[in-house]
């Protein structure tokens, strides 16, 4: 009973807030949405890295609401309603979700050993950190600055791995049309051979008689055909017999 109270009342909150919203407000998120890093919903969301899935349907319930294309009149309140809608989508996703915070880890990691590199080179730092932060990097990583720096050098893993992603897709269409290629050049290439065969086939009948044709003129002479003339081998010292002409 106690629950059901609790969210009746949060919705009713969450009503009387948008009553409040004004157009302009609702427009300015619209567009903060648009200029969002297109590869981190955590930005579309507005939401810090460590926010769990809960916060996540929480705060896509809210700003979903906020530019809802039938309570918002901004021309591109679709677009950024459909990009809220995506965010969540990733976000809730184990795979992806996994693979963001993997992409975080990194930053993290990065951004602390060059931390690390310069607090050595300037003693003076170091002293002020270690005094400021009572001897503990954990006040630092959660200060405005290395949320931004954060911010900024999980964009730049991002995009990185969105890079070699895309390369390797291209390399995989590369050498897809490459094989498809090959593969339909050696179909013409065997479509060929087959015309080929299947039209000396069909002139083989027309062949065989051409031959036969051939092998039975060639024994006869035709009429008033010159003749070379016989050759005498028994005979050494001539080389060929006239044949006697008839005189008139």
């Amino acid at each position: 009973m106690g629950e059901t109270s609790t969210t009746v009342d949060g919705d009713l909150l969450l009503k009387n807030f948008f009553a409040e919203v004004s157009e302009v407000e609702r427009d300015n998120e619209v567009m903060r949405i648009l200029s969002c890093f297109k590869l981190n919903p955590f930005e579309y969301l507005n939401l810090p890295f460590d926010a769990s899935p809960e916060d996540v349907k929480k705060q896509y319930r809210k700003l979903s609401l906020m530019v809802h294309p039938d309570k918002c009149k901004h021309p591109q309140a679709k677009e950024a309603f459909a990009a809220l809608a995506k965010a969540q989508q990733l976000l809730l996703d184990q795979n992806e979700r996994d693979y963001l915070l993997s992409q975080v880890t990194s930053a993290k990691e990065e951004l602390r050993a060059k931390r690390k590199k310069q607090l050595k080179k300037d003693t003076a730092s170091k002293i002020k950190s270690l005094v400021e932060e009572g001897k503990h990097e954990q006040p630092y990583e959660q200060s405005e600055e290395f949320q931004q720096e954060l911010k900024m050098k999980v964009r730049e893993l991002l995009t990185e791995q969105e890079w070699r992603r895309r390369k390797m897709q291209m390399r995989i269409s590369e050498e897809e049309g490459r094989l498809k290629r090959d593969e339909e050049e050696q179909k013409e290439m065997s479509k060929r051979k087959r015309e080929h065969e299947e039209e000396w086939e069909g002139t083989r009948e027309q062949r065989v008689s051409s031959w036969r044709d051939f092998m039975k003129g060639g024994k006869k002479n035709k009429k008033g055909e010159i003749r070379p003339p016989k050759l005498k081998t028994e005979d050494p010292n001539k080389s060929y017999v006239q044949r006697p002409v008839k005189r008139g």
